[in-house]
């Protein structure tokens, strides 16, 4: 008996060593002897990452700079209105008393220069002249001339035994020495025409 309790406990103490041989860590080996490692230096820190640069690009050129552009001139300030002129009276024109006419026969031919002062019949043949005023243009006026305001009447002279034709007026207004035509004497045998007026003195316009 003593016998058969010495084997189990024996073997029970073996069973127990080999479970706690199997539990059991194994002890750190020695590091085998060797040359000792060259320490390595530190990494560099990284540098910024930098965009890639762009592709070079044309430079288009510098445009010119803009000429100063002068200032306009102050607008002057307005002025008062001026006020007109009066305009000046036109010159009188120098009156004379005595009108230079001619006259002319158209059957005949003949002409005649005779005076005729104002206001005072003059016949000729068959008319009869009066001169009511003659003018000299003033020195104002654009071209000088000579003007008499008259009448000429038709008066034929009494003819023994035979009736006395009636007076007629054969014209009446202004004479132009510069311009025969522009209100000629209208008759059948007779025409006269200004040439100028004449007077030792004018006569004071009124």
């Amino acid at each position: 008996m003593r016998r058969l309790r010495a084997l189990m406990l024996a073997g029970g103490l073996m069973v127990a060593g080999a479970v706690a041989a199997q539990t059991t860590p194994p002890a750190p080996q020695a590091p085998a002897s060797g040359p000792e490692p060259t320490p390595q230096p530190a990494p560099a820190a990284p540098g910024p990452i930098l965009p890639d640069a762009p592709a070079s690009l044309p430079v288009p050129p510098p445009e010119p700079a803009p000429e100063p552009q002068a200032e306009a001139p102050a607008a002057p300030e307005p002025k008062a209105p001026e006020e007109p002129e009066e305009p000046k009276p036109p010159m009188k024109r120098a009156r004379y008393d005595v009108a230079i006419l001619q006259a002319l026969d158209k059957v005949t031919a003949e002409t005649i220069r005779f005076e005729a002062p104002v206001g005072q019949p003059i016949r000729y043949k068959s008319l009869v002249f009066t001169v009511r005023a003659c003018e000299l243009s003033a020195p104002d006026e654009p071209t000088p001339d000579a003007v008499a305001y008259l009448t000429i009447d038709s008066q034929p002279k009494a003819v023994q035994g035979r009736p006395t034709p009636p007076a007629r007026q054969v014209f009446r207004g202004w004479m132009y020495a510069a311009s025969p035509g522009l209100n000629p004497v209208e008759h059948p045998v007779y025409d006269a025409w200004l040439i100028t007026c004449r007077a030792a003195s004018p006569v004071r316009g009124g």
